[in-house]
């Protein structure tokens, strides 16, 4: 039987940089954080995320986190 363990997560915030003049497109700018604990909740980096989003800049547009799994049978 496999096993999924989770080695590795980021955080990514997704900030709104505005609306492209030329192609009328929406912008979005990046901004991650490596090395987030993988046993963090949701609630926590939610948390996290607000915290951090009123230090940039441009507005918080969504929250992301990434999850890397090593599967081992």
């Amino acid at each position: 039987m496999a096993v999924a363990e989770k080695y590795k997560s980021t955080l990514q915030l997704v900030l709104d940089e505005g609306i492209d003049p030329e192609s009328g497109k929406q912008i979005f700018k990046f901004k991650s954080f490596n090395n987030v604990k993988t046993d963090a909740t949701a609630d926590q980096l939610y948390a996290i995320a607000q915290a951090v989003a009123g230090l940039q800049e441009r507005p918080l547009y969504s929250i992301e986190r990434d999850d890397s799994f090593e599967i081992q049978g």
